[in-house]
């Protein structure tokens, strides 16, 4: 927001404050100064000169000399080839950049000589000076800037053309909407300087007759529109605005374009509020309805587009057709044009929510949107409207119709909060009395009354007491509160047991050998088809994004792996001979509602731990780095069982993980034709654990185990069992039929070949047992050895190996 320092001075006094001052004590005071500038900084040595002659060159058929009266002794001579210079404009008045002079742009301008004749200086058109055409309406497009009859001659530019304006850029949040005005930043400025402050109220004469005869307005959305207002004005003359007003609507950075256009945009600057203004010859019946579009309506805004509307959003129509999108641009169908004799002025309240979604999906915010998105104040279009009428009436640009049109659904009754010092006292760390903080309070046009603080309209951001708090702070000063420490005992935070396993987890990867990973939680809906999920496989209903980057990330994962084998495929891709990754990712489960999920409900969360890794182990090995990560973990009974029926895992190398009857998740090869959709040759692993899983079958308990004081004795044992018989139960069944004394059972073979008959297999294992108090006897060995075998063979028909 651009703040002319002259329009400031409207409503209240800054003499005495230096700009630095100034932006120093608003940025504090919660009003952050982006920062200042002086329109004609860069314009320097240049005046207004009296055109006294003009004379032909005389070696040239478009140059002309001339004499020129710059409020010095002497005139000064200048060369020029402008178009509009001619022996007829002797007695007018332009800019001249005299010797050693400055324009916009860093132009320098000296005395030089043009074919061969002395010219002291520069003649300047409009463009030259870095202004817009429509600061200087009269001026032509293609020469020599002619000031206004009457002048003053020498006189610098800046002064002429009201470039000498300071002007201060705001910054402001969107919690202020407030401040988006020169009023709005003028009263900031009054609290801040604790000066007066002062809004004239706008008188509006009128010329007669009644606005019943000649508009009604309906509203059939009060909670999209909860006030909408309405004044006439006839006999519209369509023509420059003055001076003063082009010359401050260009220094808050809008382009001045006509007196009916410039009085809307001004009162917007000023009081926060937008406006339009309809050609009432363009609507229908003279009704003004505002609704919901109706399905297929259309509409072309002012810009020149052709915008299909819809019903989400609001329309401000006549009694057949829509003529604006409220809150967002006026309707080419409603313009107003030099034609125009008679004009409705509106002055809107809209839904901010609303607004923001069709300026949104229109793709056309403007400077109206911007406000109304914010939320503005329904009090607030009245006084915009009235202000607009008695501008109409200064200018003389029309007359105005008596009555108006005010059609308000919204609650206009000022918002209360209990007023209580102690408790800001408390929150802020400030010791203020009661009477303190009413003062600061009623800077800023809040009321106390009767314990309750009466919060202004046009406040929509004060909500509760902390905001009151934040209003006394930044009036006391940010800067006036002392430093203290925190009140009561400081407590050391720590890790909770889950954050501390996860850790835990994340430095056995990077032990061994894994890379953490991270990726994106929203995918495409095509990852699941890489890694072969079957159509109806529940984990392909996911949550779907309602405002997606693109189709490769509007869903919600549901599973990490084809996050994790894209990773490895970046890799493999960019010719890296191997990999080991691993990601603590988050899955989002939804509910399920009719086969779909549930838009109504959050998903689920759960934090998966992904291993994936090429050309560095074997699945053995793979297999190893999960024991690893159960044994770190303190994971007691795990056990891993075959698994052949998951689509994205080969099935003959695929296994589940067990902690006693919990499972723990999956591991295994990535299935040849899933690694081939990401261009990955060779074997591929990968496993899928999950964190709840792991931390609910942690044992947190770790009993102490001496060293051992006798020797162990060891035993090899070879059974012939079936092919079909998983190694793992083996080993199991020897480990409940040997007892006690067994300390350790090791797999060492597994042998198939001409000596093992057809369907049948050797399996070896070393079997070490010990006792904590004796050396144990060869009998009491070949007891557990026996044991062990029957078992093997009760269960599994397993026979011992001759």
């Amino acid at each position: 927001m651009k703040l002319p320092l002259s329009w400031l001075k409207d409503y209240t006094d800054i003499d005495g404050i230096s700009l630095k001052e100034y932006a120093a004590a608003l940025t504090m005071s919660g009003s952050k100064v982006e920062g200042i500038e002086n329109l004609g900084a860069e314009i320097d040595n240049v005046v207004t000169g009296e055109i006294l002659s003009v004379e032909k060159h005389p070696d040239s058929d478009h140059l002309v000399i001339c004499q020129l009266n710059v409020g010095q002794q002497e005139p000064v001579q200048i060369v020029t080839g402008a178009p509009n210079i001619t022996p007829d404009s002797v007695g007018q008045i332009c800019p001249v950049a005299l010797h050693k002079s400055t324009l916009p742009g860093g132009v320098k301008i000296t005395k030089g000589k043009l074919r061969g004749v002395a010219s002291n200086g520069m003649m300047c058109s409009f463009q030259e000076l870095g202004i817009d055409h429509g600061c200087v309406p009269y001026a032509c497009d293609n020469g020599i800037l002619i000031l206004p009859k009457g002048t003053p001659v020498g006189a610098k530019i800046q002064d002429v053309l009201g470039l000498n304006e300071d002007v201060v850029e705001f910054e402001i949040t969107s919690n202020r909407p407030d401040c988006l005005s020169i009023i709005g930043l003028a009263r900031e400025t009054a609290a801040t300087f604790d000066r007066p402050f002062s809004i004239k109220e706008p008188q509006v004469k009128g010329c007669g007759e009644d606005i019943k005869n000649y508009v009604s307005v309906e509203v059939k959305e009060p909670e999209l529109c909860p006030r909408y207002t309405a004044k006439i004005v006839k006999n519209i003359k369509i023509e420059p605005s003055p001076a003063w007003m082009r010359e401050r609507l260009y220094a808050a950075g809008v382009r001045p374009i006509n007196n009916i256009v410039d009085i809307t945009n001004y009162v917007m600057l000023e009081y926060g509020q937008p406006m339009h203004a309809f050609d009432y010859a363009c609507l229908s019946d003279g009704k003004i309805v505002v609704r919901r579009p109706a399905a297929g309506e259309a509409i072309q805004t002012l810009d020149g587009q052709d915008r299909a509307i819809t019903d989400e959003m609001l329309a401000i129509c006549d009694g057949t057709k829509p003529v604006a999108v409220a809150g967002v641009m006026g309707g080419a169908n409603s313009e107003i044009t030099d034609t125009t004799k008679t004009v409705v002025f509106e002055s809107a309240c809209f839904h901010g929510a609303t607004v923001r979604v069709t300026a949104k999906a229109l793709g056309m915010r403007t400077e109206a949107s911007g406000r109304f998105e914010k939320g503005l104040d329904p009090s607030l279009t009245m006084p915009a409207l009235l202000r607009a009428c008695e501008l109409v009436e200064e200018l003389g640009a029309g007359e105005v119709i008596d009555g108006v049109i005010d059609v308000c659904a919204a609650d206009l009754a000022p918002k209360q909060l209990p007023f209580e010092p102690d408790k800001m006292n408390d929150l802020l760390g400030i010791s203020l009395t009661a009477e303190q903080q009413i003062d600061y309070l009623k800077r800023l046009e809040f009321e106390v009354k009767d314990g309750m603080v009466l919060v202004p309209g046009f406040r929509v951001d004060i909500a509760r007491m902390c905001d009151l708090a934040e209003e006394i702070a930044r009036m006391y000063g940010y800067d006036n509160i002392p430093t203290t420490l925190y009140a009561g005992e400081m407590v050391q935070g720590e890790y909770t047991p889950k954050q501390q396993m996860e850790r835990n987890a994340s430095t056995v990867c990077r032990m061994a050998g894994f890379d953490e990973a991270m990726s994106h939680s929203f995918i495409s809906p095509k990852f699941y088809d890489a890694i072969n999920l079957p159509a109806d496989d529940v984990r392909r209903i996911s949550t779907t994004i309602l405002n997606p980057l693109g189709e490769d990330f509007s869903i919600m994962r549901t599973t990490v792996l084809p996050s994790m084998l894209d990773n490895l495929a970046h890799n493999h891709a960019h010719r890296n001979p191997s990999a080991c990754l691993f990601e603590l990712g988050t899955i989002y489960t939804p509910e399920i509602q009719d086969g779909k999920a549930n838009p109504d409900v959050l998903p689920h969360e759960e934090k998966i731990l992904t291993l994936g890794t090429y050309g560095c182990m074997d699945f053995f090995q793979f297999k190893g780095v999960i024991e690893a990560l159960c044994r770190e973990l303190n994971i007691q009974n795990v056990a891993f069982v075959p698994e052949k029926n998951n689509p994205s895992y080969h099935p003959g190398r695929c296994a589940a993980v067990y902690a006693g009857e919990a499972r723990l998740g999956v591991f295994g090869a990535v299935h040849p034709l899933v690694s081939k959709k990401y261009g990955m040759n060779g074997e591929v692993l990968a496993a899928e654990l999950t964190m709840d899983a792991l931390f609910a079958a942690m044992d947190n308990t770790k009993l102490y185990q001496p060293l051992p004081k006798f020797p162990a004795s060891t035993r090899d044992i070879a059974v012939l069992c079936d092919n079909e018989i998983p190694v793992a139960s083996l080993e199991q069944t020897i480990r409940k039929a040997a007892g006690n004394l067994l300390e350790n059972v090791t797999l060492f073979d597994v042998y198939k070949g001409d000596q093992i008959p057809a369907g049948k297999k050797s399996v070896a294992y070393s079997m070490s047992l010990r006792a904590a108090d004796r050396t144990l006897t060869d009998e009491e060995c070949d007891k557990a050895m026996k044991k062990a075998i029957a078992a093997l063979e009760n269960e599994f028909g397993a026979t011992l190996r001759g």
